[in-house]
């Protein structure tokens, strides 16, 4: 039987450019789990891994055109962003560079003996090492810092784990034409080409996931592609770790001192976080608190008149447009529920972007479980609250989330605004605060405690896209946002792809260089115990 072939599609005008590889046989998927496999042992080696990393940074820089022109071919997200993304990319690798020569990620803890504690103290040294082979799954929304040279791909790489991608439909060239600088910058670093390996097609994904070598896996997409991998995690004989994201609604709260304060500010900002990417965002915000009244008001009028500015958009490829004009129809059909700017068809390949409006006593009252779903795409959901207890309600609906914003005024965000006895004085119930019914406004602080139950970032007078590569960035959050309370961005990210051994009264000459009591390569280390 002929293999399935892989074409690369223009998203604006639905052409093929060309058939680009073909989609990976059973047998194909062993044979690239097996090579990478065999690349554990040169992949130890950290200063080869380091080198590897920053020789792959420098071979995309120095493709930046051809990538850029490839991926946008592709997808359709402009040379700005994607010029971008491709210094993110390149910055990543860099950064995890550094980590690998830094040593911190492998977290050395070393308790000395001490026989006068009760029970004694032996001697422990503990650190962390690479599980082996890592799945990725590459996501479809960033052809770069989500993919084949991503930031899974990166930060198991820096953790000594080979990788195997599986790439996404919609990127396809763009995803060999990085395989192919990264197994050149590997050769260059004198590793084997084999520590980064690619495969296409959905029944490739399902061999991944389910082979025996596979330790672990990265990824990306929907909830229900995502929930589908992680079950098959979890399955099989020797379940692994799954590590996905899988969707987020973003909610965002603005309080009635903010709207007061710069409505149209706030719904000019508002606008260009939902169109941004064609709202193609995992932390697009796709649910907006607004208090009901005069200032709310200016800000929807705002928003709209942003979102007319904005123009029509491209989505990634023919099946999320129709994905997401039937939800957004889906959605305005539900009761109580308007488009005051009705997201909609733009000719034949784009989309026009708007919103959604609902008095937060709708939401309320149920059947809206719709609007608490992630709809792909331009659009957002404005509920409409009148106080406090509304405001906490709606919030109370919400599943995990990967952010949460809130907007709030000076004098809020600087800790000045008057206090609210009957917030400080509120008994607390199961559900949190047990407050009045009058229309007061949530406070700052009531908030911030609020979205921190719900989400893995917490934004504050800023809006969530644009996600900082950072060694205090947290990408993740509770279910469905994320399966494990781990990151996928920053340099914590590492950490996803290495478990914990402990070495007890281990002769120092048999010891991993690392736990050494010389410590030869000068990581660092946390000692107790020492006189």
């Amino acid at each position: 039987m002929a293999a399935t072939p892989v074409w690369s599609v223009d998203p604006r005008t639905g052409k093929r450019h060309g058939q680009v590889t073909a989609e990976a046989s059973p047998r194909d998927v062993d044979v690239a789990v097996r090579a990478a496999h065999g690349a554990r042992a040169a992949l130890a080696d950290a200063p080869a891994r380091a080198a590897f990393l920053r020789a792959a940074a420098g071979l995309l820089d120095g493709a930046g055109e051809r990538i850029v022109e490839t991926a946008d071919a592709e997808t359709a997200l402009g040379p700005v962003r994607l010029t971008g993304e491709l210094a993110r990319t390149t910055g990543q690798l860099r950064a995890f560079a550094d980590l690998v020569e830094e040593g911190s990620h492998l977290d050395v803890r070393i308790d000395r003996a001490d026989p006068a504690l009760t029970p004694p103290r032996p001697e422990l040294r503990r650190y962390k090492v690479p599980l082996g082979v890592v799945a990725v799954y590459a996501a479809s929304n960033f052809p770069l810092a989500f993919s084949v040279p991503g930031g899974d791909t990166a930060s198991a790489l820096a953790a000594g784990c080979p990788v195997v991608v599986k790439a996404h439909p919609d990127h396809p060239a763009t995803s060999e034409l990085c395989a192919s600088l990264l197994s050149r910058a590997a050769e260059t670093a004198g590793l084997p080409a084999a520590v980064v390996r690619v495969v296409h097609g959905f029944d490739a994904g399902l061999e991944l996931i389910r082979h025996p070598l596979v330790t672990a896996a990265g990824f990306t997409g929907s909830v229900r592609g995502g929930r589908a991998l992680f079950d098959a995690a979890t399955a099989r004989p020797v379940p692994i770790p799954f590590h996905g994201e899988l969707g987020s609604l973003n909610p965002v709260v603005v309080t009635p001192a903010a709207a007061a304060e710069r409505a149209v500010e706030i719904g000019g900002g508002l606008a260009g976080s939902v169109t941004l990417g064609a709202g193609q965002f995992c932390v697009k915000p796709g649910l907006v608190l607004v208090p009901e009244g005069p200032d709310g008001d200016r800000l929807a009028d705002a928003l709209a008149a942003s979102l007319a500015q904005a123009g029509p958009g491209v989505l990634l490829d023919r099946r999320m447009r129709e994905d997401f004009l039937a939800g957004v129809a889906e959605r305005s059909a539900l009761p109580a529920v308007t488009a005051p700017v009705a997201p909609g068809p733009a000719g034949e390949h784009a989309v026009g972007p708007g919103y959604l409006s609902v008095p937060a006593a709708g939401l309320l009252g149920g059947g809206h479980e719709l609007l608490l779903a992630e709809c792909f795409g331009p659009v957002t959901v404005l509920v409409r609250y009148a106080g406090r207890r509304e405001a906490a309600g709606v919030l109370g609906l919400l599943e995990g989330n990967l952010t949460a914003t809130l907007q709030l005024s000076a004098a809020e965000a600087a800790g000045t605004a008057p206090a609210d006895a009957t917030t400080a004085d509120a008994p607390a119930g199961p559900d949190g605060p047990d407050v009045p019914d009058a229309a007061d406004a949530p406070s700052a602080a009531e908030l911030i405690g609020l979205v921190t139950a719900l989400a893995g970032r917490v934004v504050v007078n800023g809006w969530p896209t644009g996600v900082a590569v950072a060694p205090a960035q947290h990408h993740g959050g509770p279910y469905p946002a994320a399966t494990s309370h781990s990151t996928s961005v920053g340099a914590t990210a590492v950490e996803r792809w290495l478990r914990p051994v402990a070495y007890q009264s281990v002769p120092d000459a048999l010891l991993p260089p690392e736990l050494r009591e010389a410590n030869p390569l000068g990581v660092p280390r946390r000692v107790t115990g020492d006189r």
